[in-house]
């Protein structure tokens, strides 16, 4: 079952991720992970939260603008090798990763174009997901 990840579009100014972290701390909203990357003038926040609707609309009345969009999160085993265990599986059945990162230290989370095959291949391949 995917999990439902939100993205906020940030201008690139000083604490504008730290109003992010006030809103969620505010709203009682648990951030389980996220992922940054940035340009000259914006960046773009991803992340899984406790309650992603009560987050987006709390962020969206704050000026915010944001996304909610599906995504894998796969849980790994701590231990060398299982993300290429992972990694390895997808490719050899042609899914295209558009980006991953880690939450909560064994847990990964995967954007691709079919999540319902992708899916279906992990769970296949004995490849334990998040919900």
């Amino acid at each position: 079952m995917p999990v439902k990840q939100l993205t906020i579009f940030l201008e690139n100014q000083t604490g504008r991720l730290a109003e992010v972290a006030r809103i969620l701390k505010k709203e009682n909203i648990n951030l389980q992970g996220f992922s940054t990357t940035e340009a000259r003038d914006y960046g773009i926040l991803r992340m899984i939260v406790s309650d992603v609707e009560k987050a987006r609309q709390s962020l969206k009345e704050a000026g915010f603008t944001t996304h909610i969009a599906d995504a894998i999160c796969v849980k790994v085993v701590d231990e060398p090798g299982e993300l290429s265990k992972i990694l390895d599986i997808l490719d050899k059945e042609g899914i295209n990763i558009d980006y991953i990162y880690v939450i909560a230290g064994t847990r990964i989370v995967l954007s691709v174009s079919d999540i319902t095959r992708t899916e279906a291949i992990l769970i296949k391949n004995s490849i334990e997901l998040c919900s």
